[in-house]
């Protein structure tokens, strides 16, 4: 039995560990990584940084949707619909 256990987990790990590097990749597809850096300024904030900030805020992902879509104080993005989704909730797990 606990072997199982030790299993499901090291299982639970590698997926979130693939969900997360699926994200990066798209961040990088979309260009996201040409400005932004996960845990250093680049010309835009860190990704470690903007989730920091919105840390706590039930409204955060959506905001930043609403934010990227328009281009509401920041340049056009090529990630739409839920690749950006995905993208922002992969900013702000960070």
């Amino acid at each position: 039995m606990k072997a199982f256990v030790m299993i499901a987990v090291a299982a639970a790990g590698l997926a979130c560990a693939g969900a997360a590097s699926a994200q990066e990749a798209a961040a990088k597809s979309a260009g996201c990584l040409n400005c932004h850096a996960v845990d250093t300024k680049k010309i835009g904030p860190a990704f470690k940084e903007i989730a920091a900030k919105y840390k706590g805020k039930a409204d955060a992902e959506a905001m930043l949707v609403t934010k990227l879509e328009t281009k509401a104080g920041h340049p056009e993005v090529k990630a739409k619909g839920d690749e950006l989704k995905g993208i922002i909730k992969w900013v702000l797990s960070q």
